[in-house]
């Protein structure tokens, strides 16, 4: 009983891996085509790892299996909002997915997949476990793009985000194992303390570090390392976007966190450089492309590299105001990710993609709550209080001009007006434009329920900012600076 006992942190993992198998065997044995059944299991495996999570709360910092695992509060919390935000994606897009014929048992063992490696990314305290858990989400986002085979464009879309990954992860391993041979270590804490405190070979590590920023630049989207998301966005069934576009960006917010502050804190006056650079190329090119994209997935694609490089400043700051405020950063953008894509999904129909601007025009006299919901959305994108989204840049740019960076919080916030108007454009078309269709819009209730949950979270969540703002501090302050 001791030794289950000592695996407590770990519990989560164990139960959605077994359930992971359970719905993989149960799916073979279940010929109806709605995989209610599947589906049901899928979100209940999801709620009882929430649960599982919320009974073992860390009161420290727990490590496992020879420091390859470690559980503390930052790793609990974006586990817990991982699941959650997993949870909603697949309540949207059920009916999408139906209507197409892509709601099968594959693709929710690929999402369960996904969120079992983006689990082990957060709680990753050792380069090889760091890798794993990549690899894990990655290939089966590969594998996700590709599901709908008869789509050209899909396929397409997948091959580029399968070589351009490749070559991501080719550079994240030179960069590790630079970082080995010039530490003798792979575990995350001990790197530090070589690099503190011993004598390492100072040009290695620096070449190392460059490769792996540029490793974590792509798994970012972050210019120039860019060239797959608008693609993938664009190419992949909007379902499949909305999952890309969401959850990892919260493990990959962790991976920068364990690798760049735990890892490599020390090379600090290297790495924020570097991150100062794709920063600002990525919040002008995200948002000055954007603005000519009449397609909503590739215009959100554009607005995720923005969000990026507004993220990367957060971390470049290198104190706790900044790292918190980029976790709270990450946390939002996925809220308002789900909304977004979700929009587009209770829009569409069978045989009709709701995806371009004009699919908008008009919104509010077919659907006048729908087109409310929307204008939270946009809103919150472009920064307008009182949404959560002007609290997160606005946390962000403090944080980055505390700690000295004048001139990029100045290039910020004019590269976000810049990009306000591509959003509020959206609301325009929504309250000023006739309709193209008058058909009526037909929405599940409990799709209704989570799209009104999900803007009236981004409304309160603006308003009432501090409460969320605490547990991304205490999580960065309990989790990293020790």
């Amino acid at each position: 009983m001791n030794a289950l006992a000592s695996l407590s942190p770990i519990y989560a993992e164990m139960f959605l891996l077994v359930m992971l198998c359970v719905i993989l065997i149960v799916d073979q044995f279940i010929v109806n085509y709605t995989k209610t059944v599947t589906y049901l299991l899928t979100q209940t495996s999801l709620f009882c790892t929430v649960l599982i999570l919320l009974f073992t709360h860390p009161t420290g910092i727990t490590h496992l299996f020879n420091h390859m695992f470690v559980h503390d509060v930052m790793s609990y919390v974006l586990k817990v909002f991982i699941c959650l935000s997993v949870m909603a994606m697949l309540l949207y897009s059920r009916s999408y997915l139906m209507l197409r014929g892509l709601f099968t048992g594959e693709f929710l063992a690929l999402v369960m997949f996904a969120t079992l490696g983006m689990m082990v990314m957060t709680s990753a305290s050792n380069f090889l476990t760091l890798y794993l858990g990549l690899e894990l989400l990655a290939l089966s986002l590969y594998a996700m793009v590709a599901l709908q085979r008869d789509s050209a464009i899909a396929t397409e879309s997948a091959m580029k985000y399968f070589i351009l990954g490749a070559m991501a992860s080719g550079f994240l391993l030179y960069g590790m194992s630079m970082l080995y041979g010039a530490t003798g270590s792979l575990d995350i804490n001990r790197i530090a303390d070589v690099i503190q405190h011993g004598t390492p070979n100072k040009s290695l590590l620096v070449f190392g570090l460059a490769f792996i920023v540029a490793g974590l630049a792509f798994k970012l989207g972050a210019v120039p390392f860019h060239m797959w998301v608008p693609d993938v966005y664009h190419g992949a069934p909007t379902a499949m976007t909305m999952f890309i576009g969401t959850a990892p960006k919260l493990a990959a917010f962790a991976f920068v966190m364990r690798i760049l502050v735990e890892a490599l804190q020390p090379l600090m006056i290297h790495w924020s450089g570097m991150l100062a650079i794709l920063a600002v190329l990525s919040m002008a090119v995200g948002n000055i492309t954007a603005i000519a994209q009449t397609n909503l997935k590739r215009m959100f694609a554009y607005s995720t590299i923005a969000h990026m490089g507004f993220l990367l400043l957060g971390v470049l700051s290198g104190t706790i105001e900044g790292y918190g405020s980029a976790m709270f950063y990450a946390m939002v953008y996925v809220l308002m990710s789900l909304g977004g894509f979700g929009m587009i999904m209770l829009l569409s129909r069978e045989g009709f993609e709701a995806d371009t601007l004009n699919d908008f025009k008009g919104l509010n006299q077919r659907s006048p709550w729908l087109a409310f919901m929307m204008l939270l959305l946009m809103f919150s994108m472009a920064g307008v209080p009182p949404t959560v989204g002007f609290y997160a840049k606005f946390s962000v740019l403090n944080a980055a001009l505390a700690a000295g960076h004048v001139t990029l919080v100045v290039m910020a916030v004019l590269f976000s007006l810049i990009g306000a108007f591509y959003y509020l454009r959206i609301v325009k078309l929504m309250y000023f434009d006739a309709p193209e269709s008058h058909e009526k819009i037909y929405i599940q209730p409990d799709s209704s329920l989570l799209i009104s949950l999900n803007g009236m979270a981004i409304l309160l969540l603006g308003i009432f900012p501090n409460t969320l703002m605490a547990v991304c501090f205490v999580s960065v302050r309990d989790s990293l600076l020790h």
